[in-house]
């Protein structure tokens, strides 16, 4: 899958590995790498050291997650489904969800 498929603010699930199942929205993506951050999912523990920002301590925070181990979620239906690209009348160039034929961008 692309990672321009899964953009930041989509609602995804992930499909592999420990979190399977969880649904979140895509805080980031690293179109590079082909990696997206989804909130709550696959979080880790980091032992930061203080800094004049923070007190430092163990942080929890969301690793990003190869693209190819999450779906979006269709808007009608709630579940995993693919992505397609058609064109509007007014000549816009659209995500749409294959299991319901919804648009995803808005």
């Amino acid at each position: 899958m692309s990672a321009a498929k899964i953009k930041k603010g989509d609602f995804v699930v992930v499909l592999a590995g420990k979190d399977k199942g969880k649904k979140g929205e895509v805080m980031r993506s690293l179109p590079s790498a082909s990696r997206v951050v989804v909130q709550g999912v696959n979080v880790v523990k980091r032992h930061t050291r203080p800094s004049q920002m923070s007190a430092g301590g163990i942080v929890e925070k969301e690793a990003p997650i190869h693209v190819s181990n999450v779906a979006h979620v269709d808007p009608k239906e709630g579940k995993p489904t693919r992505v397609g690209f058609k064109t509007l009348e007014d000549g816009r160039k659209v995500r749409v969800a294959k299991l319901s034929g919804e648009v995803l961008d808005k």
